[in-house]
């Protein structure tokens, strides 16, 4: 199946991009996702329109995002999570509740799916979570998981 990527998939490409996938790869994920459309003749007005797009929001975005880096590295996040008597999380911390505790705490809307947690939290303490502004600048923030 050939498809046009309207948004970056991992391992596969990033929006503007043609693809050929397996059939139920791009019937069951990437179209009812909106992560793809399907491939025509007529939507290759759509694939220079989201080129142009892109390549304007580049350059853009970089020194955007730089300044981005620098407030949620400053900021002070905690997330609140319901802990045993030993310390342990019940559950772990996931990508969503730090996107809302980063709101939360004055900072800029960030996507659950551009936080990068290395390996699960599942205790209270200072974490260090990644978030992936663009492919160029990932910020570091410091996440304090405290019992609620």
């Amino acid at each position: 199946m050939k498809l046009i990527l309207t948004a970056a998939v991992d391992h596969l490409g990033i929006a503007g991009d043609i693809v050929e996938v397996k059939d139920g790869y791009g019937r069951n994920y990437l179209l009812p996702r909106g992560f793809a459309i399907r491939w025509t003749r007529g939507a290759e007005k759509q694939i220079e329109g989201i080129n142009r797009a892109r390549e304007a929001r580049t350059v853009r975005d970089n020194e955007h995002a730089s300044e981005l880096r620098t407030q949620l590295e400053g900021l002070e996040v905690q997330v609140p999570a319901r802990v045993s008597d030993e310390g342990k999380l019940f559950g772990a911390v996931t990508a969503a509740d730090i996107a809302s505790a980063i709101k939360k705490a004055n900072g800029p809307a960030v996507d659950r799916r551009n936080v990068v947690i290395s390996k699960p939290i599942k205790t209270v303490g200072e974490h260090k979570v990644g978030v992936k502004l663009t492919d160029a600048v990932t910020a570091h923030v410091p996440v304090k998981v405290v019992a609620a």
